[in-house]
């Protein structure tokens, strides 16, 4: 059982739109996911940044220690490892007398707040004896544990020693470069604070680095950074909206899903044409096996009732009518045997084994006969004018198959003639090319009709007249063995005004 071509279209377009939802649908996952991952690294970035600037001011600090004394910063967990101590030492040494003049020990303890369920925390509890323990039970806890120890460390080293914008902002950017996000930003050093009586909270502004030509726009975005136990200071990143940013990493992945969208789409695209022209060939062919058999029918028809009054009905004696019926019966006999030729002709044009035997050919010694011909063979007045320039003018081509091309030409010009057929045939070269043109006044070709009447099988729709034999080979006929020549045949005509075939070689 065969399914509907129209069954076959929405298959396709059902196909094509689950695969674009799906696309779609995957790559905005995969947006999403590389937001968060860069929004994730965009954090982690200032983070490592503090920790590293932190860092250096302890190396500035120890570089100092040979002239101002000596600082130690120490941050770890109590006895029952639920409060974090941070202590820092100070000592103050004169290089001259080399004793120590004063010494400073400060220690600073918080409680660790541990975040998470509290039958979970306290499962975890019943199943280790250390606080840490509970703390390493998940890597979010971890990472908590770890920003307070950095925070501790913070706390220790301001002490001494300001924060250096500049520097982490330099530490930050080089950072992100890192990750590839390479974008115009400014870094802010925010402080918060409360009055005395703790009804009021301000926020100061006590530093600002990056880029002095960014200006931020109504839709930049912000990021905090608390670096301080206290929460009472911060690091903040201002740039616009990473959504460009992240549509530029992903730009490979969308060139390719579009390539396979397209390619899939074309595919299709092709497959239903094909289906479409197969349908239509299909048709083409019924077509042409409905004209053939008319077409094969009536000389056989015609000879047989000539064979048939000459055995059966005494026609034989008298000479006259003897003469008359075998003359029709050779002329059908002869027009069939060209119909079953153009048919294998048309065969045998599609085989490899197909060749041309090429010859000089006098083109007015090749155009009269057949002039002759289609003039005594036509059933109504053809009137036919030749123009060749120079007279002697000769072509190289296949003698039989060019022939039958301008026979061809010839014909169509008479049938589609009205009453009276009035033809001019037009030869002419131009350096080294020849141009043979067939005009008709005939009724003429519609123009959305003039690119198919050289496709196989087809024929000008003529409404519900049929009074014009024929089954759609003669053109296809004509240009095939034209461009087995080397040359071209085009075609221009206007509705009821006429038509000219024009072949170039």
């Amino acid at each position: 059982m065969k399914l509907p071509l129209k069954h076959i279209v929405i298959l396709v377009i059902c196909s094509l739109i689950g695969i674009f939802v799906y696309q779609a649908y995957w790559l905005t996952g995969l947006y999403r996911s590389m937001k968060m991952e860069m929004e994730s690294n965009i954090r982690d970035a200032m983070r490592t940044s503090d920790f590293n600037e932190v860092v250096l001011r302890v190396n500035d600090l120890q570089k100092d220690n040979v002239e101002h004394g000596s600082l130690t910063v120490s941050a770890g967990y109590d006895a029952d490892g639920n409060s974090l101590v941070t202590q820092q030492t100070i000592s103050y040494t004169d290089s001259s007398r080399q004793d120590t003049i004063h010494s400073r020990t400060e220690t600073t303890t918080d409680t660790v707040k541990t975040v998470g369920n509290a039958s979970e925390d306290s499962k975890a509890v019943a199943s280790s004896e250390s606080g840490l323990d509970v703390l390493l039970k998940k890597q979010d806890s971890l990472k908590e544990l770890l920003m307070s120890i950095q925070q501790g460390i913070h706390s220790g080293v301001d002490t001494y020693i300001d924060v250096n914008l500049q520097r982490y902002d330099s530490l930050l950017t080089h950072v992100m470069k890192e990750h590839n996000l390479s974008i115009p930003h400014h870094t802010l050093l925010i402080y918060t604070g409360t009055s005395a009586d703790s009804s009021i909270v301000y926020t100061d502004t006590l530093g600002i680095a990056g880029d002095s030509s960014y200006i931020p726009s109504p839709k930049a975005i912000r990021y905090d950074y608390e670096f301080n136990m206290h929460h009472s200071q911060r690091y903040q990143l201002v740039f616009e909206p990473i959504n460009s940013l992240v549509l530029k990493q992903m730009t490979g992945i969308l060139v390719t899903s579009f390539v396979i969208l397209l390619i899939l789409g074309f595919s299709f695209w092709f497959l239903i044409r094909t289906l479409l022209k197969q349908k239509t060939l299909d048709e083409m062919k019924s077509d042409f096996t409905n004209n053939i058999t008319h077409e094969l029918k009536t000389p056989i028809a015609v000879a047989y009732a000539a064979n048939d009054a000459l055995l059966n009905f005494n026609q034989a004696e008298e000479k006259s009518k003897r003469d008359q019926y075998l003359r029709i019966s050779q002329e059908q006999l002869q027009r069939l045997s060209g119909l079953v030729e153009q048919i294998l002709s048309m065969g045998m044009e599609r085989r490899k084994t197909f060749r041309l035997h090429p010859e000089e050919i006098n083109l007015k010694e090749l155009i009269t006969p057949l002039m002759e011909q289609h003039q005594l063979k036509a059933d109504k007045p053809v009137h036919i004018e030749l123009d060749i320039k120079p007279e002697t003018l000769v072509i190289v081509a296949d003698r039989t198959h060019f022939s039958n091309i301008i026979s061809n030409l010839i014909d169509n010009a008479v049938k589609y003639s009205k009453k009276e057929a009035e033809l001019s045939i037009s030869c002419r070269q131009t350096g080294g090319t020849v141009t043979i043109s067939v005009t008709d006044r005939g009724i003429g070709i519609p123009l959305d009709k003039q690119k198919h009447i050289f496709d196989k099988f087809y024929r000008v729709p003529t409404g519900n007249l049929h009074n014009i034999k024929g089954y759609g080979l003669g053109l296809f006929y004509v240009k095939s063995m034209v461009e087995k020549h080397g040359g071209t045949i085009t075609v221009k005509s206007e509705p009821d005004k006429g038509s000219t075939f024009t072949i170039t070689l």
